[in-house]
This record gives C-alpha cells, structure tokens and sequence, in this order.
C-alpha cells in the first residue's frame, strides 16, 4: 500500500537530523516542543474552520492554512518519533502490535 517511507526509515531520518544538528534534548524538553507544535496545529486548524465557514477566506488564503497545517503536522510527528526514539520505542513494532489488538476491539 504504502510507496512512501517505513516508521523506521522516519525514525533513522529523526535521529540522523539530531545527530547532523547536534540536538541533545531532555524527554521533558522534547515534550514541551511536542505540546508547542500540537497547539499550533490547532492554531491553523481554528483559521481554516473559523475563517472559511464565514466564506471570508479567499481560496488562495485557505491553501495556505491547508499548507501550514501540513508543516504543523510534520512537526508534530517528527516531535514523537523523537520521543520514541529517546525513550527506546521502536513504533514499526508498536504499530504491527496495536493494529493486531484494535482488530479485535470493540468502538
């Protein structure tokens, strides 16, 4: 199904990027970024529902929320692939394992 990249290979670019760059974070700082980014996303989310319901909002306007909700999105999934990997998660087996409990679950 997928052409695009593994949770691993997401994984190894988060931590070959902190090692390029030199991050060295805290779990606690990482969590704090990761509660930043998520509220920006719905900082952006709040534009686009607020402002387009009310037809104010030209469609050019609205391509830009709908892309800056895409970068808020990538941060925010790269925040927690950087959570994962500093507190040993490995998310491919994580998924694989979660995706086998919910098949049997009940909404």
């Amino acid at each position: 199904m997928s052409t695009g990249l593994s949770i691993a290979e997401l994984q190894r670019q988060v931590r070959d990027l902190k090692a390029a760059k030199g991050f060295d974070i805290t779990l606690e700082q990482r969590l704090a970024y990761l509660m930043a980014e998520v509220g920006e996303v719905a900082r952006e989310v709040l534009k686009l529902s607020r402002d387009g319901s009310q037809d104010s909002m030209s469609a050019t306007e609205a391509e830009v929320v709908v892309d800056n909700i895409g970068m808020e999105i990538y941060d925010v999934v790269w925040n927690l692939l950087d959570l994962a990997e500093i507190v040993g998660v490995d998310l491919e087996e994580t998924f694989d394992k979660k995706a086998r409990l919910n098949e049997d679950r009940e909404w």
